[in-house]
């Protein structure tokens, strides 16, 4: 077995599928959980409303010294890498207990069951990682959608957790083996949801009818990349062998550039944009490590017209702009190294800056500020802006020598991070949840916490709704009222 600082894990997040009724007849509570309307303040999918991991909701108050957050409930949970996703006042967490993958609804303002549901899986993580689901549920529709670890696609009523229809992906398609199991997340639009199933040769990505299942076409694989130029000098141009993974940990996101709709994924080999209508490909651009044992799994990020794209693995990140015709990019510029190198958690786009946790391992790994012009690094921090000899250490915890009090875990390590409003939450691997200005001044912190009930690996970016902010590492789904 190859050790784990190999490649880190990347979880991703949405969706899964699988089996028939008999597991799907989870009775439905008679708890009321609200009208499930989208707003403003919901974070129906991955990455928040608009998948960019940015919500319009401001956090209540800045200083958490004098206004601490307040623990609102928590919920124990099985296995599993996939942040909830919150709609009105439901709230779908998806996780591994024993050998089924479960999907629960719970009141978002209580944690009160609503309903519950399972399917069986066998998933078993080939590097030691835990063999719970990677993807978030997406809620859409009325429905709720959910991608297990092998593949098994799902959809469900979101009012009862009725079963709709389900797809074995990982049985249907020509799956090569990933590293850590499914870990892409789908994304859905006008009736139709596009799902990174990662078949050869042509079926990275799949559009299935939101609604039955059905399948409308299939795009990225050979057809992309057979030929395709690299910036591998010891294959200038890639011979396709069917035998590679077609996708990886990268989920697709769409967006308007100069009026036209993109599907953006960032697959195994590099950036693809195909028309959501038809999968007919726009353009494609080479980006991926000339080391096999490695990931893209941070999300593309769109500012107007420009993408970045960022990975470790001596990948390093650029910023692509996309031609008025919408059928090709152009390069503005590439940091391999000293730069952001972004391995799960996606950038966000604020003001002419990018923030986001770089580095490949925890030991080493910065939250930075980017200028967007040229890639440059404004500021970086570890989480503790002090002097380390001022650290100890004791048995229930770090300690500040200087003030004699015990502290929250300093170093964020990979940590993931959500702008609510003109502020961003981080949360780092061990725990620590720190909100700081989005300011390419300087990092500038306004609160710090240590997450009740919270240990490593808190990796799921945290999720704000309506006040409140919801997180989870392998066994507590915990939310805290911000109010």
């Amino acid at each position: 077995m190859i050790a784990r600082t190999t490649l880190g894990l990347v979880t991703l997040a949405l969706c899964g599928c699988g089996n028939t009724a008999a597991e799907d007849a989870a009775p439905a509570a008679t708890v009321e959980a609200g009208t499930p309307e989208r707003d403003g303040s919901d974070w129906p999918q991955f990455l928040g409303p608009d998948r960019d991991g940015t919500t319009p909701e401001p956090l209540p108050h800045a200083d958490w010294s004098a206004h601490p957050p307040k623990e609102a409930w928590s919920r124990p949970t099985g296995t599993g890498y996939a942040a909830p996703a919150v709609l009105g006042n439901r709230l779908v967490v998806f996780h591994r207990v024993g050998d089924e993958e479960i999907t629960e609804c719970v009141r978002a303002d209580t944690g009160e069951l609503v309903w519950k549901t399972a399917a069986p899986s066998d998933f078993s993580d080939p590097y030691g990682y835990n063999n719970g689901p990677r993807c978030a549920p997406l809620l859409t529709d009325g429905l709720c959608v959910t991608f297990g670890a092998e593949g098994r696609l799902r959809v469900s009523d979101l009012a009862t957790g009725g079963l709709k229809w389900e797809r074995p992906t990982g049985e249907e398609f020509d799956i090569p083996r990933a590293f850590f199991g499914v870990g892409a997340t789908p994304v859905a639009e006008d009736g139709l949801l596009f799902v990174p199933v990662g078949g050869q040769p042509d079926a990275g990505l799949v559009a299935m009818d939101l609604r039955t299942g059905e399948t409308f076409w299939e795009a990225v694989g050979l057809r992309t990349w057979n030929g395709a130029e690299t910036d591998d000098r010891r294959q200038p141009a890639y011979n396709w062998t069917g035998d590679e993974m077609v996708v990886s940990y990268s989920s697709p996101v769409l967006a308007t550039i100069h009026g036209k709709r993109h599907l953006l994924l960032l697959a195994r080999q590099g950036l693809v944009s195909v028309d959501p209508k038809t999968g007919e490909e726009n353009f494609h651009y080479w980006f991926r490590s000339t080391t096999h044992e490695s990931v893209n799994a941070a999300c593309p990020v769109v500012h107007e017209d420009t993408i970045l794209l960022s990975a470790p693995y001596g990948v390093g990140s650029a910023l692509l702009r996309v031609a008025e015709d919408g059928e090709a990019v152009e390069e503005l510029w590439r940091v391999r190294r000293g730069g952001l190198e972004a391995h799960w958690g996606t950038p966000v786009y604020r003001d002419g800056h990018y923030y986001g946790f770089s580095g490949r391992n925890e030991s080493g790994a910065t939250l930075m500020c980017v200028d967007a012009e040229d890639g440059s690094v404004v500021w970086q921090t570890s989480g503790f802006e002090g002097d380390p000899s001022d650290l100890g250490r004791e048995s229930d915890g770090w300690v500040d020598r200087r003030t004699g009090e015990t502290i929250p875990f300093p170093f964020f390590g990979r940590g993931s991070l959500s702008l609510c409003g003109d502020r961003f939450v981080a949360i780092g691997e061990r725990g620590t949840l720190a909100a700081f200005e989005a300011s390419p001044e300087g990092y500038r912190e306004t609160g710090r916490v240590a997450a009740p009930g919270l240990s490593y690996p808190s990796w799921p970016a945290p999720v704000y709704s309506r006040g409140r902010l919801f997180l989870r590492d392998e066994d507590t789904l915990l939310a805290l009222d911000l109010k």
